[in-house]
């Protein structure tokens, strides 16, 4: 949706019934439309620059051809879908780690998930999710010399993944839409988590990560296997 039909969409006239004879419901209703409303003025031109990646993106299985148009959906319906505060769920960025020296993979333990992971997180009140995944990765590695593979400067996800997180404390279960890129680092022996992040690492080669049976799950497996893709079409330099 361009901004010129958001601002008629936002500059429309008011309805009946009036805001004092409404209901708490129909009250609660009107700020959440005007709220999305606003998300949509605001993050315009993110959402539209998210939308030309996915569509550029060539799918892998059909899976990933569902997830795919699922976050297109869910984009459009939801147009915080970039915020935590998204009820349904909300974008992510994760990256796979690839050792450039040895040409081995990184993976780290979720603490709470209790899972086998690329490393990755939230936006931060950030659009800019190629971004989102080098910081996250750097934190939770300590990796200072981590870039993009192949080099660019329009880093693209090389993968895309829906997957349901579990309801934990007072958080509602939810989707995270997990935008997924390529790292390299020459300097796999360095690794420094910051504080309060996981400490379990594993650097693996890629042909023992994707033997790893059901400790790592079946989308991450097809990150793997497009990685491989990647340094075996352009492989890495010492």
């Amino acid at each position: 949706m361009r901004k010129g039909r958001l601002i008629g969409a936002m500059s429309r006239h008011a309805r009946l019934p009036l805001w004092d004879d409404q209901t708490p419901e129909e009250k609660l209703d009107t700020l959440r439309g005007l709220l999305l409303d606003l998300y949509r003025y605001q993050l315009d031109d993110a959402l539209s620059a998210i939308l030309r990646l996915l569509d550029a993106h060539r799918p892998a299985d059909a899976k990933e051809a569902r997830d795919i148009e699922l976050i297109k959906r869910l984009m459009a319906e939801h147009p915080n879908i970039i915020s935590q505060n998204c009820e349904v769920g909300h974008i992510t960025a994760s990256a796979l780690v690839v050792d450039m020296e040895s040409g081995r993979v990184l993976l780290h333990f979720h603490k709470r998930l209790k899972r086998w992971l690329q490393v990755g997180g939230h936006a931060e009140f950030e659009t800019d999710f190629a971004q989102v995944a080098l910081r996250e990765a750097r934190e939770e590695t300590g990796l200072t010399d981590l870039s993009f593979y192949p080099p660019s400067r329009d880093a693209a996800p090389i993968d895309y993944d829906v997957h349901a997180i579990p309801q934990h404390g007072d958080t509602l279960a939810h989707l995270h839409l997990d935008f997924r890129y390529l790292l390299v680092t020459r300097k796999g022996a360095d690794l420094a988590p910051a504080a309060g992040e996981s400490t379990r690492f594993r650097w693996l080669r890629f042909e023992d990560a994707l033997a790893s049976g059901d400790e790592i799950d079946d989308s991450l497996k097809r990150l793997l296997r497009k990685a491989r893709a990647v340094f075996e079409e352009s492989p890495l330099k010492a």
